[in-house]
């Protein structure tokens, strides 16, 4: 994988990436200009500097605590966030995790050690060590970039984007922004207005808590396959998929919000509406996280021998892949049955997976575990149809496109026996569940290690090895958890004739892997008697 370590940045490595422009190391390291003061992305396209005089830094707040300002060229904070978070499961990677989160912003440093289980000291002991900056810096970043989204894409007051952004005076925040990107906040906006000049129309900014962001990824990206897991899994009432774009509302820190998701040649479309502006950060966060856009693909893709000459066929550039494979979504959600099977037809035997493929994430963990236990043993349309009749009956009503959002687990724990239907074990243990989650009995965040939340999981009656490992894959963005038990993945390795009990050589990627082998078992031609069946069972039999 195409990856530098935290603590330790390969001089020759960092500095061969700069000098190729290789943009799939943007966000992964930052380079540092002794002679300018500036820090950039590796792939910026100024001059590239000397060697003896730039040095490389494993985060943005780093470089802001060694006196470097933000390239005003390349924009470094606006690059995809680095995969590291997500591959490691150490102390540094799950506070950075809990920091894109806000909740230093939230609870502040303390908080933010207690939910990690740690005392202040140490918490910022080690990630001074390891990311050359602590808690307090690595969130000041954070707020930075909130800050220069807000400036630059709203007409937002200055005195608002201060608070929305989460500074504690007006003050910190113009001398952060002067600090980081070397011109006041209005200079900025100024800035921002004259480049978009003879550009394309964008939706006029306004300050009503609606705007459009571009969420950058890096590139290949199976937009077939993350269009269809959307589309496929809407619950109508809380989601929409229409006109090939996903419409979703969430429960955020402060209220709620709406997000509509649109895949574009070279980033995600976001038109987000905010009750509160103070979750554009957090919202942004699980959104990027649902489509699990810091993934590094090429490295994945390597790992797991995918490539566009794998299997003797003509090299494409990754785009030119994503449009031939996007499926015909239309205005709804197409049968799962049906959904993928003009994307890549696979002959039996022979792997056939698309680079660029991603894991999908969660943007609410307590609904993500509610969810899968609904549709447990179910085909996914019938989970769809009852956890639909769930929302419409205990959701709360908000304003906007989409009437209505999940219901939280205190009401479900308190009135979800009366709304749900099924064998009376099953809404016993989804009840019990929504009980621990409301209690705080279970606690559902990506600070977490995998191994306590799966043994947590499981603790729960009617949670089995698979509802475990799909929420655990899927809330912690773990990259390693191989849904071996899954009927659907033990069909496309079947197809392919992967032996599931041997897959030591696909660590740490077996998400990944197990995303390739769904595809697969759902595209599959060669047995058009049992697709229907395989494509609309989810999980397997859990006791």
């Amino acid at each position: 994988m195409v990856c530098v370590t935290i603590t330790a940045l390969d001089f020759e490595r960092c500095y061969r990436a700069v000098s190729t422009r290789d943009s799939r190391f943007d966000g992964q390291f930052f380079t540092a200009v002794r002679t300018t003061g500036i820090y950039c992305r590796p792939s910026c396209p100024a001059i590239t500097p000397k060697r003896a005089n730039v040095s490389f830094l494993p985060t943005a707040a780093a470089a802001q605590q060694a006196g470097y300002r933000a390239c005003r060229r390349c924009l470094p904070d606006a690059a995809p966030g680095s995969p590291l978070w997500n591959t490691r499961a150490d102390l540094a990677a799950r506070a950075m995790r809990l920091i894109g989160d806000g909740v230093v912003e939230r609870a502040g440093v303390p908080g933010l050690a207690a939910t990690l289980g740690y005392s202040q000291r140490q918490l910022t002991r080690v990630l001074t060590t390891e990311l050359g900056a602590g808690p307090l810096a690595l969130a000041r970043a954070h707020r930075a970039h909130t800050a220069r989204l807000l400036i630059q894409t709203t007409a937002m007051p200055m005195s608002d984007i201060a608070f929305a952004a989460g500074f504690a005076s007006i003050r910190q925040f113009n001398d952060t922004v002067r600090e980081v990107f070397a011109v006041s906040p209005t200079t900025m906006r100024l800035e921002a207005q004259r480049a978009r000049t003879g550009a394309p129309a964008r939706p006029a900014p306004s300050g009503s808590g609606s705007l459009t962001l571009r969420l950058p990824y890096r590139e290949p990206l199976d937009r077939a396959w993350l269009e269809w897991f959307l589309s496929a899994h809407v619950v109508p009432g809380m989601e929409l998929w229409e006109d090939r774009a996903y419409t979703r509302n969430l429960r955020t820190p402060h209220g709620h919000a709406t997000a509509r998701l649109s895949f574009q040649r070279d980033h995600v479309r976001a038109d987000l509406s905010l009750h509160d502006m103070r979750d554009l950060a957090p919202t942004v966060t699980r959104l990027r996280h649902l489509l699990d856009l810091d993934a590094d693909p090429v490295g994945i893709d390597e790992a797991l021998g995918v490539g566009p000459t794998a299997h003797g066929g003509s090299p494409k550039r990754p785009r030119e892949q994503a449009a031939e494979y996007l499926p015909d979504a239309g205005a709804g959600s197409p049968p799962e049955s049906e959904a993928l099977t003009e994307i890549d037809p696979v002959d039996v035997g022979r792997p056939s997976f698309t680079p660029g493929i991603r894991v999908p994430g969660c943007v609410d963990g307590a609904e993500l575990l509610l969810r899968t236990m609904i549709g447990q043993q179910i085909s996914v349309a019938a989970a769809a149809t009852h956890t639909a009749r769930l929302v419409e009956a205990l959701g709360e009503r908000v304003d906007g496109p989409i009437p209505l959002l999940f219901p939280t687990p205190e009401v479900i724990a308190e009135r979800g026996a009366d709304i749900l239907t099924g064998p009376a074990r099953r809404i016993r243990s989804i009840t019990a569940a929504a009980e621990a989650l409301a209690s705080g009995e279970l606690a559902l965040h990506q600070g977490r290690t995998a191994a306590d939340l799966r043994r947590d999981l499981l603790a729960l009656d009617g949670v089995g090895p698979w509802t475990a490992d799909y929420v655990t894959m899927r809330l912690l963005a773990d990259p390693d958890v191989l849904l071996g038990t899954d009927l659907v993945v033990r069909r496309g390795a079947s197809l392919l004739g992967i032996d599931l009990t041997d897959t030591a050589r696909w660590v740490p990627w077996r998400s990944y892997l197990s995303m390739h082998l769904w595809k697969t078992a759902l595209t599959s031609r060669a047995t058009p008697s049992v697709v229907p069946a395989l494509a609309t069972t989810k999980g397997s039999v859990e006791s």
